[in-house]
């Protein structure tokens, strides 16, 4: 409850300033309640306290700032500190060589879709960047999920008002099910199917593991 509290007293006293902050630091990756942030605030959009396009539109552009800077970090640091630690939780280079090759074959999906998935939401552009996935196709990607994500969250807490606090995540879920079934079939595929994954990346990318290279060779 100190927690609801906290976050409406923000929202009231700093509103799309706070709206902007919260989602940008958990594109970003660091832990935040990014999408009860959007619903609350649209709540408060519903009440008259917010503008709705506001909202929607600040939520929008914090997702998009946040995951271009989890993408930097991700580029420039990202690659030497998994091949060092990774190990430490089961990420060997056989499952960093599956990664390169998983960006290659689907990172705009990962990236879309990731926008509606908790961990995904605040990693998906750290792993873009540490896998040098191509930066123009990162952005529209992630605009283009950014935008989607907050107008079907925002939209939601506005009609729903405060309903929809107890109902966003099924709400959403039923507004992205092929989306949702996509990840869960994909999820199981891998789970099955990582051997042959891994040899199939170990073919597309034969040798050592070496980083990521940008379209171009950058």
């Amino acid at each position: 409850m100190d927690f609801v509290h906290d976050l409406h007293g923000a929202l009231h006293t700093y509103g799309y300033l706070a709206i902007f902050v919260i989602v940008s630091l958990e594109s970003a990756g660091i832990p935040m309640p990014g999408e009860t942030a959007l619903v609350a605030a649209a709540i408060l959009a519903g009440e008259g306290k917010l503008h709705l396009w506001g909202v929607i539109a600040t939520a929008a552009a914090g997702a998009v700032f946040g995951d271009n800077c989890g993408y930097w970090v991700g580029r420039e640091f990202g690659f030497p500190i998994a091949l060092r630690y990774g190990r430490y939780v089961r990420l060997d280079e056989r499952r960093m060589k599956l990664g390169q090759y998983l960006f290659i074959r689907h990172g705009g999906k990962i990236v879309f879709f990731g926008r509606f998935v908790a961990f995904l939401r605040a990693f998906a552009a750290f792993l873009a960047g540490v896998n040098r996935f191509n930066w123009e196709r990162f952005f529209f990607f992630n605009a283009a999920g950014g935008i989607v994500w907050a107008a079907v969250y925002g939209s939601g807490g506005y009609l729903l008002g405060k309903a929809f606090e107890a109902y966003a995540r099924p709400v959403g879920i039923a507004a992205l099910a092929a989306a949702v079934v996509g990840f869960i079939v994909g999820g199981r595929f891998i789970r099955y199917h990582e051997q042959a994954l891994e040899e199939e990346a170990e073919r597309a990318l034969p040798g050592p593991l070496v980083p990521p290279k940008e379209p171009g060779g950058k």
